[in-house]
């Protein structure tokens, strides 16, 4: 049984994961270090909210930022973060197209992406 610190900061780490866009912004840290104009292009969000939810992420110990002159460069904070996120996704991804379950019943492995990008779903 996890003790209740652990159990704490998992509790944290999932509710500040359970947001598009910060879902959206590790996702594209998972793919190398970047800037915060960096991260909004790619998300489709403005600059301030990207590095406010980057400022969430980081004291969550889910992201890290290295400075370099006057700019900052994020990435994810260690392997633990990028297994977790691409099991969510991994999941997200068997459940959307109806996957059988993995015949083994072994973890995915960490080495392809879901089949479809990261999209916001929209109304009809």
């Amino acid at each position: 049984m996890p003790n209740d610190e652990q159990v704490h900061l998992a509790v944290e780490g999932f509710r500040l994961l359970a947001d598009h866009t910060r879902i959206k912004i590790l996702w594209a840290l998972l793919q190398g270090e970047s800037s915060v104009a960096c991260l909004a292009d790619l998300v489709g969000a403005a600059p301030t909210a990207v590095s406010q939810h980057l400022a969430k992420l980081r004291l969550a110990g889910l992201v890290r930022g290295r400075r370099e002159g006057t700019f900052v460069y994020y990435s994810a904070a260690d392997v633990h973060v990028q297994a977790l996120l691409a099991e969510a996704l991994f999941h997200a991804d068997h459940a959307d197209r109806n996957l059988p379950d993995h015949a083994d019943g072994e973890p995915a492995p960490h080495t392809h992406t879901p089949a479809r990008p990261i999209t916001e779903k929209t109304s009809p």
